[in-house]
């Protein structure tokens, strides 16, 4: 009898040398993931290797002993990132609130299990760190993500917040903030 094939998928943390693979993830996604909320010039201009530049030098020396990012794989290709660390926002406790700050699939490889396997990586990374919650914000006309989320168990905490990612208020993001029990 012939064993079922499975694909050689996995994650761990990511390492310098994986920069560029993460930031050709991160282009992609972002321009297809982001089409509808940000302009077209500010993503035709998204620069993979400058994003290199600036992966190598966050994986090579985090701020904070917790901050940690994960890769996706599928065999040796990256298939997408996340990025885990304490919680940010001044109503929450960094010793006990970590926060998943980002959470990207390539868009051609979305719906192969890639985002389970990478937020599940990132709820054992909280726990391993000795965080007891954690939190997430997403993009509010996100309907995708945030269900997914809801599915893997975080709901909405009430809390909202706009990203001016401009700095002059031309291009902002309303988000929502989710949250769930690491316990």
């Amino acid at each position: 009898m012939d064993e079922p094939v499975s694909a050689d998928v996995s994650c761990r943390v990511a390492w310098s040398d994986d920069a560029p693979a993460i930031a050709a993830v991160q282009v992609r996604a972002w321009r297809t993931s982001y089409a509808d909320l940000l302009p077209a010039d500010l993503l035709a201009g998204l620069d993979p290797d400058q994003l290199a530049e600036g992966w190598r030098a966050s994986l090579a020396k985090p701020a904070d002993a917790r901050q940690r990012a994960l890769i996706a794989l599928e065999r040796n290709l990256v298939t997408g990132f996340a990025l885990t660390g304490p919680a940010g926002d001044p109503d929450r406790d960094p010793v006990a609130d970590g926060e998943v700050t980002d959470l990207t699939v390539d868009p051609h490889k979305r719906g192969a299990g890639h985002g389970s396997r990478l937020m599940q990586a990132c709820v054992d990374t909280l726990k391993a760190d000795r965080f007891t919650r954690a939190v997430t914000w997403v993009a509010a006309t996100d309907d995708a993500t945030r269900a997914f989320l809801v599915a893997a168990g975080w709901g909405p905490d009430g809390a909202h917040r706009t990203l001016d990612l401009t700095g002059d208020g031309s291009v902002t993001v309303k988000q929502v903030r989710l949250h769930t029990d690491l316990g």
